[in-house]
């Protein structure tokens, strides 16, 4: 996947959102996009599925325009993981086979074993026929998202986009979401945008934005080296997961 003078701005935008991308997300390869709120990520990450077409410029995936694909060909290239996970009405087998539509039983079951969903599915009172809710909402976040990757698992695209997939993820679902997260992406080429840094220290490429524009790019030893964004960035995820909460002598019997 290769950003070529890729820019973008919303219509009616006063100014670019993104401007004049150049990287490549080598196949096989994880490529981690990085920057502060508002640089942009997330609009990358959503080009390179042709969510919007790019205002100047190029992407290409293999070497050929993603304006030339058809919409069934990219989709069939991509699995998009987004932080505000999606489940439509109707059962966890209608969601799962939204990923394959003729997805056995089986394979249902391995890929919800590969996201640690199968226990807590096989409690519920229908198990796979279990209707999870307008936005899935008889599921609690953490069920949602693990039941999202299991359904890009079940598309088996080559190509992964995780769009600060565990974002709102909390401590007692982070490891489950993580390691299904290292099922989903092996082998493949993914690109992969993180608020937390330490999830992508061992990416292969790090792309740093910085308002719309790529700042750096690199390892995680050669950016710490070469850019002052980076080092900043690293060091403040670092203090922001040392955070705690101080509690007063006695408030814990409030």
């Amino acid at each position: 996947i290769r950003f070529k003078n890729t820019g973008f701005r919303f219509p009616d935008a006063g100014e670019d959102t993104l401007t004049n991308l150049n990287f490549a997300c080598r196949r096989g390869q994880t490529t981690a996009i990085i920057g502060s709120t508002g640089s942009g990520k997330s609009t990358a990450a959503r080009l390179a599925v042709h969510y919007w077409d790019v205002s100047d410029g190029s992407i290409t995936i293999g070497g050929r325009d993603i304006r030339e694909y058809t919409f069934d060909t990219l989709m069939s290239m991509t699995a998009y993981v987004a932080q505000d996970n999606f489940l439509f009405k109707g059962t966890i087998a209608d969601n799962l086979r939204m990923g394959k539509k003729d997805a056995t039983m089986a394979e249902m079951i391995e890929a919800a074993k590969a996201t640690a969903c199968h226990d807590f599915i096989s409690k519920l009172p229908h198990g796979y026929d279990t209707e999870v809710g307008v936005h899935g909402g008889k599921l609690s976040g953490g069920e949602r998202q693990r039941i999202t990757i299991a359904r890009a698992i079940l598309k088996n695209a080559p190509i992964i986009i995780l769009d600060e997939a565990t974002a709102y993820t909390d401590a007692e679902n982070e490891e489950l979401i993580t390691n299904a997260l290292n099922e989903l992406t092996k082998g493949r080429t993914v690109i992969m945008i993180a608020h937390r840094l330490g999830t992508i220290a061992d990416a292969d490429n790090i792309v740093v934005l910085d308002s719309g524009r790529v700042s750096a790019n690199g390892t995680h030893d050669e950016l710490m080296e070469s850019s002052s964004i980076y080092r900043r960035l690293w060091q403040m995820s670092l203090e922001a997961g040392s955070w705690n909460i101080a509690v007063k002598e006695g408030a814990e019997n409030v």
